[in-house]
């Protein structure tokens, strides 16, 4: 795997990490989902759509 992945990936395993925890310490202190918690969903919702589309379009142009 190229280097620059192997950076990506760690930068988002602790990106995801940090949001969880933050996610956590405001939902305990606040009883509400703040802004952390937004970032979290959407960064993965925005991550699994760019997945799919690319495998959609990858499948597309080998036909």
């Amino acid at each position: 795997m190229n280097i620059n992945l192997k950076a990506i990936k760690c930068a988002w395993i602790y990106t995801i990490s940090f949001l969880v925890v933050w996610t956590i310490y405001d939902h305990i202190q606040t009883r509400t989902w703040g802004l952390a918690f937004l970032l979290l969903i959407t960064q993965n919702f925005l991550l699994m759509a760019i997945k799919y589309f690319l495998r959609w379009k990858l499948g597309k142009d080998e036909e």
